[in-house]
């Protein structure tokens, strides 16, 4: 008999804010799922931002009340754990109060190979110039036939959980995630959770299990398979019960819908992610859906719940049990590929 280690509250539902700040969308993995990246050799396509231009966009975070940033982008053929360190010091320094919670196994894999060291190593450094917590990035689907399908050129399932399990040893916890609908079987997404569940028995590490669905435009599978609503809805009910070991269920708006992902709520999701002030990778491959933090608690309330604010840890930073107090600050909105791509509309001073 396995014993249940999450205590969530029933009652409540959570939401982040933050900022998903892309550095560059060069890329040598060329993930098949991907609408996000650029070949290193597409200099009209490819493009980095710089120092100046990452603390603008941390500024603005922090002025809109966001507690945490995800630094994600391509794997750039040029950056190695030098160029995570240097820009993680750099928020730290000027941000203290910003939590930097990004990159995956497959960032960390890249960038030691760039810079010939271990894994642990690279851990361990950039963990020490300011990354707090990893994203979970690159898992994708860990099984071997559906990751070799979609993601050839990426380190093995096991390869990746096997570094989220030294991250974890040395201190620097996770979430993990799961993108649905590229063509994996029923069995396949079962084995998925169970080598998350595994690896959570050794270190307790993963803060929370986010499934999300493939977004089918502008790239190379070209939408030949997609999850539909109620494989996602079913996914989050089996995790809940199988994933006995991890605290927490995200339900993924962005890509099912505010919809689908009210009613995760009612499937074993305690969480619905967070109003994301910039995103560009998955709306990039067809992901349209937009919210707003007064559009969040509301679906949160009419499904019954009581909507927090949470901290990156879960900690809950605003609980708003009265409407009447709720925030009116219409700027906490998702900017979905719209300040990245040239010609975007939000936040044009940037």
């Amino acid at each position: 008999v396995r014993r249940r280690r999450y205590a969530g509250t029933e009652q409540i539902a959570t939401y982040l804010i933050e900022r998903n700040i892309n550095y560059t969308n060069v890329c040598v993995t060329a993930c098949k799922f991907c609408a996000f990246y650029a070949p290193p050799k597409d200099v009209a396509k490819g493009w980095t931002r710089d120092l100046d231009d990452i603390l603008r966009r941390c500024a603005e975070t922090v002025e809109l009340g966001g507690t945490q940033i995800m630094f994600q982008g391509g794997h750039h053929p040029d950056y190695g754990v030098e160029y995570y360190e240097e820009h993680f010091a750099a928020i730290k320094k000027a941000f203290p109060q910003l939590v930097i919670h990004s990159l995956g196994a497959s960032e960390v894999e890249h960038m030691a190979r760039i810079s010939g060291v271990p894994a642990e190593e690279a851990i361990r450094r950039i963990h020490a110039a300011g990354l707090d917590s990893f994203a979970g990035a690159g898992a994708e689907l860990l099984p071997e036939r559906p990751r070799r399908a979609i993601a050839p050129l990426k380190e093995s399932g096991e390869r990746w959980l096997e570094i989220m399990e030294i991250a974890h040893g040395l201190g620097v916890e996770s979430t993990s995630t799961m993108l649905m609908g590229t063509g994996e079987t029923n069995a396949e997404r079962i084995e998925h959770i169970r080598m998350i569940r595994d690896v959570q028995d050794r270190t307790g590490g993963f803060r929370a299990f986010i499934p999300y669905t493939y977004q089918p435009e502008n790239n190379h599978l070209k939408g030949r398979t997609q999850a539909t609503v109620f494989e996602y809805l079913r996914m989050i009910a089996v995790a809940r019960l199988f994933l006995d070991n991890v605290a927490h269920i995200q339900g993924s708006w962005l890509t099912v819908g505010k919809e689908a992902g009210q009613l995760s709520l009612h499937y074993g999701a305690d969480d619905l992610g967070s109003v994301m002030l910039e995103e560009n990778v998955v709306s990039s491959a067809g992901a349209k859906h937009r919210s707003n933090r007064m559009e969040l608690l509301h679906l949160i309330r009419a499904a019954g719940r009581v909507p927090a604010q949470r901290a990156t840890t879960y900690e809950h930073l605003v609980v708003h049990e009265d409407p009447a107090n709720d925030p009116v600050d219409d700027h906490v909105v998702s900017h979905l590929s719209s300040t990245a791509i040239e010609g975007g509309t939000a936040h044009p001073e940037l």
